[in-house]
């Protein structure tokens, strides 16, 4: 399992990031997840301001 980017609802934000205990997500215009380096823990889920990822 790997977090999923909504690109439609993604605003950029960039609140995930830091949440993300393998620094596995970077941020340009959306958030970009390292699938390699993911954990699946959930963390950038749930502090989604658009609930633009999912698990």
């Amino acid at each position: 399992m790997v977090v999923i980017v909504d690109e439609e609802t993604c605003i950029g934000c960039g609140q995930c990031e830091p949440e993300c205990p393998v620094d596995a997500i970077t941020v340009d215009d959306i958030a970009i997840i390292d699938e390699d380096t993911c954990i699946d823990c959930g963390n950038c889920v749930d502090v989604c301001p658009v609930d633009a990822l999912s698990l």
